[in-house]
C-alpha cells in the first residue's frame, strides 16, 4: 500500500508546472474591452461596413416577406369570395356597418329630430323592424310631446308623403340621412323611413327578396293612411334598386306611386360592382367576372333597375352627381336612357337632373342643393301645392 501511494505522489509530482501565458511567444492576447490597441481603428471600419451590408440585408428581406405576403391575401382573397359566396353578400349590404357609432335608434330627437317619431312594425310575424316618421316642418310646434298615435293621424293632413329607401351600410339614423330628411321635412313633406330586416335594430338576415318584401309591406301600410293624397318613392344608392323593384311590383297590380325618385342610381348590381372603388384592385384580374360577379349572382342579387324601369307605370326623377365616386355618374345617365326608351314610360315624365363636379355634393351631399326644392316643385307640379 505505501509503494502503490508513493508512486502516485511521485506521478503527480512530476507534472511540470503550467507556463505562464505571457511566455508563449505564440499565444496573443486580446485586449480587454474599451481598451482597444493601436491598430483597433484599422479594424473597426471593416466591421462597421460588413454589419450595415447585414443590415441592408435584412431591410430586403423583411421587405420581400411583406410583399409576398401580399400576394398571398391578394390571390387568396378571390378565392375565399369564390368558394364563400356569402362574403360577398356581406360586401352588398354592409349592413353590418353600423355609422354612426353608439346611435339609440329609439331617440331620433338626440339628431335634432324632434318633429320624428320612432316604433316597430311586423311584416312578417316573428319579426320587426325599426320605422321612422318625420311630419313637416309646418307641424313642428304641434308635434312636440306627441305619441304614435297622434303621428299616423296626421296622414291625413294634406302635406304629401315620401317613403324613404336607404342604401346600404348604415342606419336609418345615417348623418346625411337625418339631414335629408330635415330638408324634405322644411319642404313640407312626411318623410317614412324604415331599416330593413338585417340592419339597424331591425330583426332577421338582410336579402334582396327580404328588402323588397319590407317595403312593400309599408307602401301598402302607407298608401291605407294617405288614402288619395300623393305617395312617392324615394330611394338612394342601394336603395335605388329596392325601389326599382317595389314600384314595378306596384305597376304590375295596376297601383303605381305617384312618382319615383331615383337619387345615385345604378342600372344593375354587377355593373355598379364593376365600377365600384373596392373593385379597382381587382378589376382586370382574369376571371374577375367568375371570382366576383358570379358570387353576387349565386346569392340571388341582382337589384335590375334597367329591366324594372321597362315595367314602371309612373313619373321618374333621376338625380345624380358628376363627383360620385361610388356610384359612377356614366351608371345614372346610362338608366336614364333606358328609361326613356322604355314603351311603359311613356306618356309619364322622365327626366335626368345632374349637379356638377364643382359643387362637391358626391355620393350622399345632394340634399345640400339650394335648387333641390325647384327641382321638386317643378317635376311633381300640382301634385303638391304645400311644398315650398
Amino acid at each position: 500500500m505505501r509503494k502503490r501511494t508513493s508512486s502516485l505522489t511521485a506521478e503527480h509530482d512530476s507534472v511540470p508546472p503550467a507556463a505562464p501565458e505571457d511566455s508563449d511567444p505564440a499565444v496573443k492576447r486580446c485586449p480587454p474591452q474599451g481598451k482597444a490597441g493601436h491598430g483597433a481603428p484599422q479594424g473597426t471600419d471593416p466591421e462597421k461596413r460588413m454589419a450595415k451590408s447585414f443590415k441592408r440585408l435584412g431591410l430586403a428581406g423583411k421587405v420581400k416577406r411583406i410583399l409576398m405576403w401580399i400576394l398571398l391575401v391578394y390571390f387568396c382573397i378571390p378565392v375565399l369570395v369564390k368558394l364563400c359566396p356569402s362574403i360577398q353578400a356581406k360586401l352588398v349590404f354592409l349592413n353590418f356597418v353600423r355609422l354612426p357609432y353608439f346611435i339609440d335608434l329609439k331617440r331620433p330627437s338626440d339628431h335634432g329630430l324632434n318633429h320624428t317619431v320612432n316604433y316597430y312594425l311586423e311584416p312578417e310575424s316573428g319579426f320587426k323592424i325599426g320605422v321612422w316618421h318625420t311630419v313637416p316642418a309646418q307641424m313642428w310646434a304641434e308635434a312636440q310631446g306627441k305619441d304614435r298615435d297622434w303621428y299616423d293621424a296626421a296622414l291625413l293632413s294634406p302635406h304629401p308623403v315620401i317613403l324613404y329607401l336607404h342604401g346600404n351600410a348604415g342606419t336609418r339614423g345615417g348623418d346625411h340621412r337625418v339631414q335629408l330628411y330635415k330638408v324634405l321635412s322644411s319642404f313640407g313633406y312626411h318623410v317614412v323611413t324604415f331599416d330593413y330586416r338585417g340592419w339597424g335594430d331591425s330583426d332577421g338576415s338582410p336579402s334582396e327578396g327580404g328588402m323588397t318584401a319590407d317595403s312593400l309591406f309599408m307602401y301598402h301600410r302607407l298608401k291605407r293612411a294617405v288614402a288619395n293624397k300623393p305617395l312617392y318613392v324615394w330611394g338612394h344608392s342601394l336603395g335605388t334598386g329596392v325601389a326599382t323593384n317595389l314600384v314595378r311590383r306596384l305597376s304590375d297590380t295596376g297601383s303605381p306611386p305617384d312618382a319615383l325618385v331615383l337619387e345615385s342610381p345604378f342600372t344593375n348590381i354587377r355593373e355598379e360592382a364593376r365600377s365600384h372603388p373596392f373593385s379597382m384592385v381587382y378589376r382586370y384580374l382574369p376571371g374577375f367576372d367568375w371570382f366576383f360577379l358570379d358570387a353576387i349572382s349565386a346569392n340571388d342579387i341582382r337589384f335590375a333597375s334597367d329591366e324594372n324601369v321597362n315595367h314602371i307605370s309612373c313619373p321618374v326623377l333621376i338625380l345624380h352627381a358628376e363627383d360620385d365616386s361610388v356610384v359612377p355618374f356614366h351608371l345614372g345617365r346610362k338608366l336614364y336612357a333606358a328609361a326613356a326608351r322604355s314603351k311603359s314610360l311613356s306618356g309619364h315624365k322622365v327626366q335626368f337632373i345632374p349637379f356638377q363636379a364643382s359643387l362637391g355634393y358626391k355620393h350622399k351631399f345632394i340634399y345640400r342643393s339650394p335648387e333641390l326644392p325647384h327641382i321638386l316643385s317643378d317635376f311633381f307640379g300640382a301634385l303638391h301645392p304645400n311644398t315650398q
